[in-house]
């Protein structure tokens, strides 16, 4: 079972799935833990057909969980100039990848500890779609 590991300001884990079953895997687990995706980037597609650039696939995928979204709102309007969390999928080398914002970390930034509760349930749900998200079906059946 993938491991996820925690950096500075992402929760990541990586995972031998195909990227197209990892990112179906990141929209049910998103879907699971309450969040919808209000908008997503295919930054592969978009290098290629502005810059011509060749890269592997990168997906970001912008998920917001409403109600949480509305205490943190509530408690700094200003909020929305990190918002949506940002769940990212990409290829590289022949593995996909998973990584999600680290909310704590990134809510740190604002100074409001009228934030701390929802950061915490932000990465907690999100280290929770970022790790059940690389499972692989003979992972999950073992």
């Amino acid at each position: 079972m993938p491991q996820i590991d925690s950096h500075t300001y992402t929760l990541t884990t990586s995972t031998d799935l195909p990227f197209a079953d990892a990112v179906a895997n990141v929209r049910e687990e998103l879907a699971a833990e309450g969040f919808g995706v209000l908008c997503e980037i295919d930054v592969h597609a978009t290098l290629q057909a502005r810059l011509g650039i060749e890269r592997e696939p990168y997906l970001i995928l912008g998920a917001c969980n409403p109600p949480l979204a509305h205490r943190a709102l509530e408690s700094e309007p200003e909020l929305g100039t990190l918002l949506p969390c940002n769940v990212i999928v990409y290829e590289q080398q022949g593995r996909s990848h998973v990584a999600a914002i680290d909310a704590a970390q990134m809510l740190a930034l604002v100074g409001n500890d009228d934030l701390t509760d929802v950061a915490t349930e932000v990465r907690r749900r999100l280290a929770r779609v970022v790790e059940r998200a690389a499972h692989t079906q003979q992972a999950d059946a073992v």
